[in-house]
């Protein structure tokens, strides 16, 4: 009897050790795999297109710096890789900028006539009185300015607005912000509506309720 029962252990051995065997086939597939990714690599070279297509001397905004115009489109060679790209004279700033054309998701057209129109309404609303710190709406402020979007540049313009030129009465930082955002804004109106500088600054003026200053300042 005890005999019987050590045959009994060898079998149950045997079973394991088949059990695991078959438990490595699928670590051959896992490499299989990995090397049928290997031409994707390839597709890296390949700069990708975007559908917008500006052409020579029109107007764009970048966010960081404002309204520009595309003086030239150029072509380039970096490594193995053809790369189209704007060349964007900022004239407020004396900039140019090179921007590739696969890149151009930062760059917006300028706005539309209806899109003026509405930031000029903005600008004939009362501010938004906010009473967190000066240094945490300085923030949100310099954001909103940088972040490209019209109806934003027009809310900081409004919301700084003090209806005077007296320093005094505003902040050296705050005045800055103001001006930084004013000439945006005022920038994009001169682009869109292909007015003088002094017609465009009266008509934002007017709207700001700043006409009795700019005129006692004449």
């Amino acid at each position: 009897m005890p005999r019987k029962k050590g045959k009994a252990k060898k079998t149950k051995k045997a079973k394991i050790i088949k059990i695991k065997s078959k438990s490595k086939v699928p670590a051959k597939n896992t490499t299989v795999v990995g090397a049928d990714e290997k031409p994707e690599i390839k597709k890296i070279k390949k700069q990708p297109t975007e559908k917008r297509i500006y052409n020579l001397k029109d107007f764009v905004v970048y966010p960081k710096h404002g309204v520009g115009k595309i003086t030239a489109v150029e072509k380039a060679k970096i490594g193995e890789i053809d790369i189209q790209f704007y060349k964007i004279l900022i004239e407020k700033e004396k900039l140019t900028l090179t921007v590739p054309i696969n890149q151009q998701s930062k760059l917006r057209p300028i706005s539309s006539i209806n899109q003026i129109n509405k930031c000029i309404s903005i600008l004939k609303t009362k501010p938004k009185v906010k009473r967190t710190m000066w240094s945490r709406r300085a923030q949100e402020y310099d954001q909103k300015i940088n972040s490209g979007k019209i109806y934003e540049l027009a809310e900081v313009v409004k919301d700084l607005n003090k209806n005077t030129d007296i320093i005094a009465d505003q902040s050296y930082s705050e005045r800055q912000l103001f001006e930084k955002a004013y000439e945006r804004l005022k920038s994009e109106f001169e682009a869109v509506l292909k007015v003088s500088s002094e017609d465009v600054e009266k008509k934002m003026n007017k709207a700001l309720g700043r006409t009795q200053i700019s005129e006692n300042m004449e």
